[in-house]
């Protein structure tokens, strides 16, 4: 029978998928850290005979052709892509067979010019079929159309809509689906569902490119509801054309408070991976605070200018190994140092800051209370602004904070974003330029239930 292992990378929003006949597998868009795909391999008993990338990646380096490089797997890429490096050219129509799978290779361009999704089947159980789509169609939408620039949006997101509807004209209505984007992933675009499967007969009834039949239509709804993407995402493509190499995920450098200090001093980032809340209470004067449980590796590579030396602040060493793994699979090889422990005993208690946090029900209090006016920095995207909003509030986008930070009002600053997770993060960055900031760790759920927000601000 047909099987499919799973690899979740929630972190980025994506997923790798090991399909396999019970001996013989074919890997699909492996993340860096192969080893996880070495496991599942070693735990069936299967020899990898593929490794199939459905495109050139924007959101993570690929794993893939280091893992065909180790094992001597096939390492399927669309023929069309210009790498620099052997592999299995593939185009719209081939069918290889590994085992008791056949893989049958079909162009579904829209998130990329090149782009294919690998129908795969049984030969002795043809009922069991999957998909393997990508960033085409994912669940309840497609993946973004503008990564490559705004001149090729128009006519990625019509090739989009079209990719969605020849799969759905090329495969029976049970083929099980498996995209790579669309958990999280800021390569998702659309009203993207979710969840842990998914048929081309249920994407038939709900997706985006599939339920509006006007392709017009279909490309302003979607290009009007693009978003911005992490800065970082310039570094992958031009890096898995060239062809990544292995990865070293052997412990950093340990360094000591002194050198803590020293690379403050100099302007390097020194990242905190505790737990926001814990961060606020006290931690190295000048570092940043990057909640380790999120999205980590997503806003580290979004805010941090490119190259720079990132030393990692962690309460064990399995945090910093951690956030050391992520790092990799955005292409930041090799943290510059690595410090773990209790905050206390790295940092001396005289250069130990801090800041409050806060709910918005004391953000009311405060606005209620005589003369209260609380200066207000909301961090969440422009979309997220425009929906709802605090009135009175200032606004500048947590990817656009570093470079606006001579609009940031010099009074005390309560932070917010949708969570409190991009809002800590923000925190620590202002608190490093100097302000005086209060962390409002809360749902802004709560915000709208208490009434302190406006529609459409």
């Amino acid at each position: 029978m047909l099987q499919v292992e799973v690899i979740d990378t929630s972190e980025l929003g994506d997923r790798s998928y090991v399909v396999h006949d019970g001996s013989t597998a074919v890997v699909i868009d492996p993340q860096r850290d192969i080893d996880r795909v070495q496991a599942i391999l070693e735990e069936h008993g299967l020899t990898v005979s593929a490794v199939a990338e459905t495109h050139v990646h924007n959101d993570y380096v690929t794993g893939g052709l280091e893992l065909a490089r180790q094992s001597g797997a096939d390492y399927l890429v669309c023929a069309d892509d210009e790498v620099a490096f052997d592999r299995r050219p593939v185009s719209d129509g081939d069918v290889i067979a590994y085992g008791a799978l056949e893989i049958r290779v079909i162009s579904t361009p829209g998130h990329t010019h090149t782009h294919v999704s690998y129908a795969v089947s049984h030969r002795d159980h043809t009922d069991d079929r999957a998909v393997f789509t990508g960033g085409s169609l994912l669940y309840g939408s497609v993946g973004r159309t503008d990564l490559l620039g705004d001149e090729h949006t128009d006519e990625l997101t019509r090739a989009q809509f079209r990719s969605a509807r020849k799969l759905v004209s090329l495969l029976p209505a049970d083929t099980g689906v498996y995209p790579t984007h669309g958990f999280g992933s800021f390569c998702s675009s659309g009203s993207a569902a979710g969840g842990d499967s998914s048929t081309i007969g249920e994407e038939h009834q709900r997706n985006d490119a599939l339920t509006e039949d006007d392709e017009d239509t279909f490309v302003a709804k979607l290009v009007a509801n693009l978003t911005a993407y992490p800065a970082y995402y310039a570094h992958m493509a031009p890096r898995n054309a060239q062809g990544p190499g292995p990865i070293d995920l052997s412990p950093p450098e340990s360094v000591d408070a002194d050198e803590l200090r020293r690379r403050v001093e100099a302007g390097e980032w020194v990242v905190d991976l505790r737990a926001r809340k814990v961060y606020a209470t006290g931690h190295l004067c000048g570092s940043i605070g990057i909640d380790l449980e999120g999205q980590f590796a997503t806003y580290l590579g979004w805010l941090m200018p490119w190259g720079t030396h990132v030393t990692l602040i962690g309460e064990t060493a399995d945090q910093v190994s951690a956030a050391q793994r992520e790092m990799v699979r955005i292409g930041i090889e090799r943290p510059a140092g690595a410090a773990a422990g209790e905050v206390g005993s790295l940092v001396p208690a005289g250069e130990l800051a801090d800041y409050p946090v806060v709910t918005f029900e004391e953000l009311r209090k405060a606005q209620a209370a005589p003369g209260g006016s609380p200066t207000v920095l909301d961090v969440r995207r422009d979309d997220e602004r425009a929906a709802e909003a605090i009135p009175g509030s200032s606004h500048i986008p947590i990817h656009e904070l570093l470079d606006r930070l001579d609009e940031v009002p010099r009074e005390t600053l309560w932070v917010h974003c949708l969570s409190g997770y991009r809002a800590s993060i923000c925190a620590s960055l202002l608190a490093r330029e100097g302000h005086d900031v209060v962390l409002i760790d809360d749902a802004f759920e709560k915000a709208v239930e208490l009434g302190l927000t406006r529609s459409g601000s």
